[in-house]
């Protein structure tokens, strides 16, 4: 049994400005006005859509090298995170959470790809969002949009 799909918003909307992306939560303008009236089913597959675009924009930036002690850290943290997602996208909140105030990614059992090291974490947490929204425009661009011009 699934558990209920809760709202991805992060209360930093850009639709209400004329985004087709948000770019806060990276649903679509349509979805986030019909949240409300989405089934559970079509929430989910919004859901993992959103986790699969973040979990690559984290990969390419840093790599879990220890599952156990980022999940013990988190905790530790008191960071808030959803267990049930691709631990990739527990690295994004725990950057969310405080990229600034982390010194070593060893001690959270991360580890920089090439591309990232020797860059703040600050740094790659603002490119894991831009990535993140840039697939999400992406999939807008090439399958939603030409639908709605259609319609």
């Amino acid at each position: 049994m699934y558990k209920k799909v809760r709202t991805p918003c992060i209360g930093v909307c850009s639709t209400g400005i004329g985004d087709d992306v948000c770019r806060g939560c990276k649903r679509f303008a349509h979805e986030v006005i019909d949240w409300n009236a989405y089934s559970e089913e079509q929430r989910r597959i919004i859901a993992e859509r959103r986790e699969t675009y973040l979990t690559n924009a984290v990969r390419s930036q840093l790599e879990i090298v220890d599952r156990d002690l980022l999940l013990a850290q988190l905790q530790h943290q008191q960071i808030r995170f959803d267990q049930d997602q691709n631990p990739y996208c527990w690295v994004f909140e725990l950057l969310r959470a405080g990229a600034s105030q982390i010194q070593n990614t060893q001690d959270y059992g991360l580890q920089p790809t090439a591309q990232a090291r020797g860059v703040s974490l600050v740094e790659v947490r603002r490119r894991i969002d831009e990535d993140f929204y840039a697939l999400s425009v992406a999939y807008y661009l090439r399958y939603v949009a030409p639908g709605l011009q259609q319609a």
